[in-house]
């Protein structure tokens, strides 16, 4: 026989447990150059800078 609880864990202690499973929002930045929010230690989507420099070249809109 394997190990088993001896009590129902109750709602509100499985709640307590449980208080940090909830989901985060994305930290946004306004990025320096072209003032989008972008995520934070990432380029820029919209114009490809990433700390003052251009690191990639972003793809044109249709």
């Amino acid at each position: 026989m394997g190990a088993l609880p001896k009590q129902r864990t109750s709602r509100a202690r499985q709640g307590e447990r449980r208080a940090h499973h909830h989901l985060k929002l994305p930290q946004l930045v306004a990025c320096p150059q072209c003032k989008t929010p972008r995520l934070s230690h990432h380029a820029c989507p919209n114009c490809g800078t990433y700390r003052g420099r251009q690191v990639f070249l972003p793809k044109a809109s249709k």
